[in-house]
C-alpha cells in the first residue's frame, strides 16, 4: 500500500513539474517536450520523499490556491530583492552590513522548512545557513542586517512566507 501511495505522489509531482516546465518554456517543440519529460521525471523522483510522510496533503484543494498565491508573492519579493541588490552594487559607497541573524519559525514539517529555507536562499541578499529544527530557528546570512533581534528579523525576513507555507504544508 505504501508503495502505491509513493507512486501516486511521484506521478503527481511529475505532472506538476512537466506542466511547469512547459509553461516556463512556452514552446512546444519536440526537444522541449522530451527535455520536459526528463526534467519532470528527475524532479519527481528526487522530491517524492519530501511528501511521503503526508500523502493526504494533495487531497485538500484549498492548498493549491495558497500555492497559486505564493508564487506571485515570491516573485514580487524576489524582484524587490534584485532591485535592492542592484542598488547596492551600483551605489558608490556599497552600502552593506552583512551578518548572520537568527530567526524563529513555527513550521514543523521538513517540507515546509525546506520550502522556506530555499525561498529565502533564492532571494538575493539572504541565504539560509542552518536550520535548528528542534528549537525552531533558522540562521540566515543577511547582506544588510537591519536588526539583530530575532523577533524583528523574523518579521522582516520570514513572516510573509511562513504564514502561507504553514497553510500549504501543515
Amino acid at each position: 500500500m505504501a508503495c502505491f501511495n509513493k507512486m501516486k505522489i511521484k506521478i503527481l509531482l511529475f505532472i506538476s513539474a512537466f506542466l511547469t516546465w512547459m509553461f516556463l518554456n512556452w514552446l512546444v517543440g519536440s526537444e522541449h517536450l522530451i527535455l520536459g519529460v526528463l526534467v519532470g521525471l528527475l524532479v519527481s523522483f528526487m522530491t517524492a520523499d519530501l511528501f511521503e510522510n503526508k500523502p493526504k496533503i494533495f487531497r485538500r484543494p484549498w492548498r493549491y490556491l495558497w500555492i497559486i498565491y505564493y508564487i506571485p508573492l515570491f516573485a514580487w519579493e524576489c524582484l524587490k530583492a534584485n532591485l535592492d541588490g542592484a542598488y547596492r552594487v551600483f551605489h558608490p559607497d556599497l552600502p552593506i552590513k552583512p551578518g548572520i541573524v537568527r530567526v524563529k519559525t513555527s513550521l514543523k514539517s521538513d517540507t515546509a522548512l525546506t520550502f522556506l529555507a530555499n525561498s529565502l536562499t533564492l532571494k538575493p541578499g539572504t541565504m539560509t545557513v542552518d536550520i535548528d529544527k528542534e528549537r525552531g530557528f533558522l540562521y540566515i546570512h543577511w547582506v544588510d542586517v537591519k536588526t539583530k533581534d530575532p523577533q524583528e528579523a523574523t518579521e522582516i525576513i520570514v513572516a510573509r512566507f511562513e504564514r502561507i507555507l504553514k497553510r500549504i504544508f501543515e
